[in-house]
Formats: C-alpha cells, structure tokens, sequence
C-alpha cells in the first residue's frame, strides 16, 4: 500500500496573473466553476483541484495537495481570505510580464499573519518576456525579509508548457519536508461551500483540520449550535468512511437546511469543543509593509477559516497599531464566533478595502471586566512571548484561574488531550500544580487555600479549646471563596489528613490537638469520671448524672471528645468501661455459648436498665445478634 500523505495548496497572487489557468494546466481541472467567472475570465469565488505527485522523499509514497484556487483582484480578497485559512503551503503566482502588483504584496502579506511558511512561486507568463533573469531577481527583492525569501521560483509558461515539470518537482519537494497536519483530535471544518443536491440534501465542503471526522458522526455546526449527523462524506471525489486532517472533504448534512441553518463561514465540528466567542484577547502585528495603521476602536472585520465576522478592535494601551508593531488588544465581535486558542486572522477596514494586521487568538473566552486589570496583561504578555508553548498556556491559565477541570483545561486549543495531560504530570512532578481527581490546582492557589483552612483549625482550637476540632461545614464557610471550584473541598480535607491533620466523624483537628475541658466546666468533669468509675457497669441513670446546665454541659463535651459513650438517651458509659464490658461479653459467649441478658447482667455485675441498651448497642453495631431470649456473636467477631 502507498503512503499518502495530504496538504493543502492555495494559490495567491495579483488578477489575471493566470493562477486558474496554472491549476489547469497541472492538474487538467478548471477552478473557475462559476457561470461569471467563465464570462469575466477572473476568478470571483474559491475553486478547487486536486493533484498528486510522487515523494521526493519515499519511493513508494506520494504527495496529495488539495488546490484552493482563490481570486486575485482587489474586490473579491475577502473570499481569497475565506480560501487560506487553513493552508499548509502557498503557491505564490507572479507574472513576468507584469512584476509585483498590489494584490501580490497583500496575498503575500495575509499568508504571513495566517502563518503559512511554505511556498513556491510560479513565475508565469515568462515566454513574453526577454530578460528571465531580471524577471527573477525583482520577484527575489520583493520576498527578501519575508517568510518567503527562500521560496524556489520556477519560471513558467502554460503556452509552451515550460517550467511545468518542475513546478511539481518542487511542490512535491517543499511539500514532502513539511509536517504533515497534525491530528490532535479536535477536528474543524471551516464550511467554504453550501449546496443542496435532489435526492442528497444538504452538502458542505471544507478543509478538514484538527482531528478525523467519520461517517454516521454527531456532529454541531458552530455558532449556531445545530445538531447534525454525518450520512455519507467524501475526499477529493471518493467515498470515504472517515477523512483526516489535510483533505478536502465534503459532508452530506441531511438534517440541516442550506443558507437557513448553515452558510459559508460556520464550522462543524464536535459539540465536546465548546461553543463560540463573543470576546477574544488577542496579539496584534502588523506588517512593516503594510499600507494603512490600525486605530482603537476600530469597527472591522475579522477574517477567520472560511468565514468573516464584525467586531470591535479595542486596545490594552496603545492608540493605534504602527507599522511594523505588535499589540495586546481585545476583539468585541457583533456576532459570535468559534475560535480556538492559538488561532490565526486576518483584520481588514470596515469598507474591505484593506488589510490592516494579522493577529493571534491569546484567549478564546475572554470576558470584557477588569480590562485593564495588571494580572490579565500579565496573562496575556505571558501567552504572547511564547505562542506555541504549551507549558506557558497551561501555567498562565491556572495562574489566573486557580484551578481547572483537566478534561476542559484548554480544550479550544490547538493542542491535545494528550500533549496537555503529559505536560500536566511534568507540572506536577515539579511541584507547579497539584493534580486532585480531574481537577489540576495552580500550586500557590493551593497554598492559599490550604493556609485559610489551616488557620480556621488552628483559630477553632485556640478559641474553643474544649472542642473536638472544627466542623466540616465551618471549614467550607470558611474557604469556599478561595475555591475555584466547590467539588475541590473533598480534596482540600483530604489533603489536610495526609498530614498534620485527622477527621473524625463531622470534624477535623490537628493530630496534636486533645480538647480539654473550661476551667467553669473542669470540677463538673471530674465528677462525672469519678462517678462513671466508681460503677463503671451500672452507673447512675444520665438525669441523675448529670442533674443541672453546668453538668449537662461537661457530659457533652466528654461523649464529643469520646472519653464517655452515649449508649442510649439514658444511659452513658466511660469509653474504657464501655471496651470491657464489650470484651467481656465477647468473652462470656465465646467460652459459654449464646446467653441471655440476664446472665450477662449477672456476669457484669449490672443492672437490666443499662445492660438491655448496651445489647442492642452490640446488636445494632453488628457484633451480636439476637436470637429469641438469647445473644450470639456474629461471625467473625
């Protein structure tokens, strides 16, 4: 089986500088689908071709370039837009008659802030032309200090076939050193085509990135937030079960009416990925280039994938972007969006007439409060030092959250659940972030809350000393502010009893700390332990015990404490009487059978007031049974 491996191609250059015809005379497929476009002889919307060339680089493989043919004249650059975002290399057409044009230089221009680095340039109609060489060297000025400047230039002709050959050799040979599109499983399809078929329904086409759609899939058209499922799909004209990152790829969408439930720029997707933007922070640049600055508050429009969307560009403290300059700024769109983190756009004039910048998506669900707030500039400078690193994104988000779910913790990203999982347990490992459960904590936030919940401890011991330790549901009161999520109190307990810590029952202490009695309370203490003593098996009834408030409430803090057993209502036991009451009944039994409670009263030397509750106590804990008049032991106790 041959290796195949898929990009995509988009064509860029000034009009009738014959980028149509080349993709004809490369791949025998005329772009130019349109009614008009065949009338005007220029390209007016996005075509598509498809070629396949033979690897430079493994014999039995081959190159497969899906073609984004777009136009080239100055009124139709939005849909030129619509057609490279989401490119792997560009196929920069210049003709040699003409030179550099206006359009050339913005194509060129875009492709930079959509970060396409790979191209060729196809130096066309060079049979009308004298001086090759010349031609050469103009287009070779016009590249230097861009991400083109060493992009091999092949002169051609489609009149006499020269050149041909070579333009593939060398697109096969850029293409064959590139990295493949990655397949990170997030899967996009910014919807470049909509139309209905008879009998079909409605069918979509794109450029597949991200991740691998299937058929027979549920799949949401974004912003919209429609439900569809995927009948049948193809890739480049052929049926197919699923289609990978790279591909062109059309999907046959039955479920949704075409131009009322979807349109060109809407995305389809999985609904597992979140849903649209209506605020974006962003990193601005512009190029040195460029022909007009960027002002604040400028109303735009923002080219993303296949679409284009309204907004407001407003920002963090500059007045307008220079030439040349780079931006924080926030994109407040008119209408929602759906972005990934990490994400490229083109910005143009209000009039589409100009492109002003190119930008990246710092934050996706970004919110307008606190705009000019320190830690959110810092978060933002932090993300736009280091694009592409996914240890700065994880850390500055949790550094401004707190804390995350791991299964959302970037998902509109352009990274992995498993790249941003490995780079959690790095994290981890070093001691950056605390991983509970699904849950991932920035570890100073830890800190924080950990200190507030020691403090509440230490401040209940210090001021209610005779307590047992601070109840759970004060210790929530106390720290839930501090915590970013609430289902992190569990850990934060849990965290409390690896060390230093103990829970008991409703509360948690320190394990140094041992409650002691008020000095009101401490003379009615040591009454009640010596009268518990003096009988310990047949004390005096609770009424008797403990006959006024002063008594009632040293007898509560013991059975808090433990140091005395509340058997029943009425009756109590010191909890050292109540173990050897308990092992002696075990004992009676196990050398004398079962027994009633009148022999073990006997036995106790009890009476039948306190030893009826302390049977049913056993019972009800599960280490007698009664059977008729008599008691067992339970197996295994």
């Amino acid at each position: 089986m041959r290796d195949v491996r898929h990009f995509i191609l988009a064509t860029a250059g000034h009009v009738d500088h014959g980028k149509s015809a080349l993709v004809k005379a490369l791949t025998g497929i005329d772009p130019d689908r349109l009614p008009e476009e065949k009338a005007r002889g220029i390209t007016i919307d996005l075509g598509f071709a498809n070629l396949q060339l033979p690897s430079p680089l493994q014999p039995s493989g081959f190159i497969s370039l899906g073609i984004v043919d777009v136009p080239g004249h100055e009124d139709f650059v939005k849909n030129m837009v619509a057609g490279v975002g989401s490119v792997d290399l560009a196929l920069l057409v210049v003709a040699a008659d003409d030179g550099w044009m206006p359009q050339t230089e913005e194509h060129l221009q875009i492709l930079a802030y959509l970060g396409v680095s790979r191209a060729v340039v196809a130096l066309t109609k060079i049979d009308l032309v004298a001086d090759q060489t010349f031609a050469i060297a103009s287009v070779r000025e016009r590249l230097r200090d861009t991400p083109f400047e060493e992009a091999p230039i092949i002169p051609t002709s489609i009149v006499n076939g020269h050149g041909l050959i070579e333009l593939k050799v060398s697109l096969a040979d850029v293409a064959a050193r590139a990295p493949e599109p990655r397949d990170i499983g997030k899967p996009r399809l910014p919807v470049d085509r909509v139309f209905n078929l008879q009998g079909v329904g409605t069918v979509v086409t794109g450029t597949l990135t991200g991740g691998t759609l299937r058929r027979g899939e549920s799949v949401i058209v974004q912003p919209s937030g429609q439900i569809a499922r995927i009948r049948t799909m193809q890739s480049h004209n052929r049926d197919v079960a699923s289609a990978q990152p790279g591909t062109r790829t059309a999907l046959n969408l039955p479920d949704l009416a075409a131009g009322h439930e979807i349109r060109r720029g809407d995305v389809i997707t999985l609904a597992a990925l979140g849903g649209p933007s209506a605020i974006a922070d962003v990193l601005l640049e512009s190029s040195p280039r460029a022909m007009r600055v960027l002002k604040d508050a400028a109303r735009v429009w923002i080219h993303h994938g296949s679409g284009s969307v309204p907004a407001k560009m407003v920002f963090f403290s500059e007045k307008k972007l220079a030439l040349g300059e780079r931006a924080l700024a926030q994109l407040r769109f008119e209408s929602s969006a759906f972005f990934f983190t990490g994400d490229r756009f083109v910005v143009r004039d209000w009039a589409g007439q100009h492109t002003l910048a190119g930008g990246l998506i710092l934050d996706a669900d970004a919110g307008s409060a606190h705009f000019h707030d320190e830690e959110r500039l810092k978060f933002l400078q932090q993300r736009a030092q280091s694009p592409e690193d996914l240890r700065t994104f994880i850390t500055s988000q949790l550094e401004r959250d707190g804390a995350s779910r791991m299964a959302q913790l970037l998902v509109k990203s352009r990274f992995s659940e498993e790249e941003i999982r490995l780079v959690v347990s790095a994290l981890a490992a070093e001691g950056v972030v605390a991983v509970f459960g699904d849950f991932v904590v920035d570890i100073r936030k830890w800190a924080q809350i950990r200190k507030r919940a020691v403090d509440a401890i230490d401040r209940c011991h210090r001021l209610q000393s005779e307590r047992s330790g601070l109840l759970l549901t004060d210790l929530r009161a106390q720290v839930q502010r501090d915590l970013p999520y609430v289902e992190l109190f569990d850990a934060v307990v849990e965290d409390l009893c690896a060390r230093d810590f103990v829970r008991f029952g409703p509360a948690i202490r320190r394990l140094q700390h041992y409650p002691t009695l008020p000095p009101h309370l401490q003379s009615a203490g040591a009454k009640l332990r010596a009268t518990l003593a003096f009988k310990p098996f047949d004390p005096p009834s609770r009424k008797d015990l403990a006959p006024d408030a002063i008594s009632q409430q040293a007898l509560r803090f013991l059975i808090e404490t433990g140091e005395v057993v509340e058997v029943d209502k009425e009756v109590v036991l010191a909890a050292e009487s109540e173990k050897r009451a308990t092992e002696l009944i075990r004992k009676i039994i196990r050398e004398h059978g079962p027994a009633t409670a009148s022999d073990l009263r006997k036995a106790l030397g009890s009476s039948r007031r306190v030893v009826i509750p302390l049977l049913e106590r056993l019972d009800r804990l599960g280490i007698t049974a009664r059977h008729e008049d008599k008691r067992a032991l339970v197996a295994g106790k």
